[in-house]
Order: structure tokens, then C-alpha cells, then sequence
């Protein structure tokens, strides 16, 4: 079974990609191939093995459109996890196929793992086959429940709860801190 506790870093790309796009302040920080360049370079997938070290992927506005494509599959399954498991595993699953993602066994620092790519040059197709399945790890592993969407009234950020106790609600402290004082002033008001 895939652990994404031990894929971090995989999870963190997927919430990123989806919150490229912010729905309630209409702003979208993909849109322009360099704003894809530079998010590939944060996150950096793997390259294709002919590309060789140092290379870099040689993007185009076709492949800022697969990965916009993506972002929204992405961020799909974020928002229906938790309420519709089969649909976000059903979006997971046709992603995974479209991206041609295949298992590969790799030993890294004295244990074995599997890692999921693509047997495809395209960019979208390995950033879908990493975001993809580290979402279905956790899905698997932790259950749907921990895929989701800010409780902050004036925020649709997602989040991925690697937490112990999965009880995360907001995508960070500073939502978190919004609701709390939003509460505390309603209760002062209300006496």
C-alpha cells in the first residue's frame, strides 16, 4: 500500500496546484507559462530520464493548459473527498489513466518504496501521476475525510490533514485565528 506520510512533499504539490486558483478573490497565479515554469521549479517533478541532469522541461501553452486541466481535477477531488469519496476516487482513478502513470519500485535510503510516474516527455503527465496518486495514498491510507476545503467564511484554499487526529479544518493558523476572533467578537456582541 502506498504510505503518503512518506510522500509529503507529493501531497503538498497536489494542495499547492489547487490553490494556484483563488475562487473568492478571482486571482490565479497560473497563468502564463513562465507562472508554470516557476511552480515546476518549486515543486520540481521528475524530469523525463533523456532530458539528463540539469534540463529543463521545455514548456508550452498547450501544456499550461493539460496543467490548468489538472488543477481543476486537482482541486475537485480536494473539494468532493470528503463528502463524495466515489466521485473524488473516480476523478483520481480517469486522471491516473489519462496521465499514464505506471508503479515503479525504488530503494531509497535503506527502504523500499513505490513511486508513481509517467511513461510519457509531457509535464502535466508526470505533475498528474505524482499530485494523483499521492491524493489516492491518503485517500487509502487515511481516509477521504482528511482531503478538504477551508472552514474560514471568506476562504476556498485546500488542505491535505497529515495530522495525527484529523481534525483540521482550516488550510492555515492565520484562517484558524480569523474564525476564532470572528467567534469571540460574535459571543461579546451577543451579551
Amino acid at each position: 500500500m502506498l504510505d503518503a506520510c512518506y510522500n509529503p512533499s507529493a501531497v503538498q504539490a497536489a494542495v499547492d496546484l489547487a490553490n494556484t486558483l483563488k475562487p473568492v478573490k478571482g486571482e490565479d497565479e497560473l497563468e502564463t507559462v513562465e507562472q508554470l515554469r516557476d511552480f515546476l521549479d518549486e515543486h520540481s517533478p521528475a524530469e523525463p530520464a533523456d532530458h539528463g541532469a540539469g534540463r529543463r522541461w521545455r514548456l508550452t501553452r498547450a501544456d499550461l493548459a493539460e496543467v490548468r486541466a489538472l488543477r481543476e481535477t486537482v482541486r475537485a477531488v480536494l473539494e468532493r473527498a470528503n463528502t463524495d469519496a466515489v466521485e473524488a476516487a473516480a476523478l483520481i482513478n480517469d486522471g491516473l489513466r489519462r496521465s499514464r502513470a505506471t508503479p515503479a519500485l525504488r530503494h531509497d535510503h535503506d527502504r523500499w518504496r513505490i513511486e508513481i510516474t509517467s511513461d510519457t516527455d509531457r509535464c502535466w503527465t508526470h505533475l498528474a501521476a505524482t499530485t494523483l496518486s499521492a491524493l489516492a495514498s491518503v485517500i487509502a491510507t487515511l481516509g477521504p475525510a482528511r482531503l478538504g476545503v477551508c472552514a474560514g467564511p471568506a476562504c476556498r484554499a485546500t488542505f491535505v490533514d497529515l495530522s495525527r487526529n484529523g481534525s483540521k479544518q482550516y488550510c492555515t493558523r492565520t484562517c484558524a485565528h480569523r474564525a476564532s476572533v470572528t467567534a469571540y467578537r460574535s459571543r461579546q456582541s451577543a451579551r
